[in-house]
């Protein structure tokens, strides 16, 4: 599980203007409408056609929940895709991206400084190219170690930087553990 990714995908998902279906027959009749077929969908989810075809018919209402939690994902990856776009075309052009996280950061500095990391609760407003970043990232398949790269960039040059008003030396901004993780657009 991608703590980075999920938590960027939940930010875009505050976007929606409608909610997605939530019971399981609806959730397979949009699938089903999505990808053209119930064999598309029975081959993507790891089910028979025919499962998907029960449900479809309103024959079968309540999945197991390891085929449950795999329908909600699947559905929520589609769901608006205009809407998701637009959203982060704009944290990207204009509005940025803020990041509220409860973690251990940890950082390389000069000699005869202190750098050693410590629990933080922070809740920073990332600028838009750095928002811009991390959907690009993800977009291309980045895994969770880069998008996380990137955010203790962007928390370098914004929160212990302050834009190069202080810490000019510091070198590096590292994540160590993460308790909480939250993106807002």
């Amino acid at each position: 599980m991608s703590m980075f990714g999920d938590g960027l995908d939940q930010a875009v998902q505050k976007a929606f203007t409608r909610p997605a279906p939530k019971s399981a027959p609806a959730q397979m009749r949009y699938l089903v409408k999505q990808l053209g077929g119930t064999k598309a969908v029975a081959q993507m989810l790891r089910v028979s056609q025919r499962t998907v075809e029960r449900y479809v018919k309103d024959q079968i209402k309540k999945p197991r929940p390891h085929l449950a939690a795999r329908l909600e994902r699947e559905v929520n990856k589609r769901w608006q895709p205009q809407i998701r776009a637009k959203a982060k075309a704009k944290a990207a052009a204009t509005d940025g991206i803020v990041i509220d996280t409860r973690a251990r950061l940890g950082y390389t500095a000069p000699i005869g400084s202190t750098d050693q990391d410590r629990i933080r609760h922070l809740t920073v407003a990332l600028p838009p190219a750095y928002a811009a970043r991390l959907f690009e990232a993800q977009e291309a398949g980045a895994g969770d170690a880069r998008l996380q790269e990137i955010a203790a960039e962007a928390l370098k040059e914004v929160y212990f930087q302050d834009g190069g008003r202080r810490a000019g030396s510091l070198e590096e901004v590292r994540f160590t553990d993460i308790e909480h993780l939250e993106f807002d657009l």
